[in-house]
């Protein structure tokens, strides 16, 4: 079984930033429709994208809702900083505090985890 953890650190301004968030959204539906561990994060400016893909009307929101059960969080730092601090956790995402305010990625890589960014 693969371990994996997959980064969303695109913005929501553009659609480079559609595309990579989609990408990434895919990659951990494949890997969860597979039975592997997968966990999805949201970083950066990345933390804006669960407040927007929870929109019922986002041309992604579909593809969301099929991977939200592996969504980790998103880290509490960025979260802040980008203005995401509320929409996450309005729509469910949990803050990730496990290294100065962020995802501990060192964590992650000692439990055995890939980490893929997007």
């Amino acid at each position: 079984m693969n371990k994996v953890a997959v980064f969303v650190f695109a913005d929501t301004e553009t659609s480079e930033d559609l595309g990579r968030v989609v990408n990434a959204m895919i990659a951990v539906k494949e890997f969860k429709q597979a039975g592997d561990e997968v966990r999805l994060y949201f970083d950066g400016t990345g933390t804006r994208w669960p407040g927007v893909l929870s929109g019922k009307d986002h041309k992604a929101n579909p593809l969301y809702e099929s991977v939200k059960d592996r969504v980790s969080g998103a880290c509490l730092f960025c979260a802040t900083v980008f203005g995401a601090k509320e929409s996450a956790g309005q729509c469910g995402v949990g803050l990730v505090d496990e290294f100065e305010q962020h995802v501990s990625v060192r964590k992650l890589v000692s439990d055995g985890f890939h980490v893929m960014n997007f």
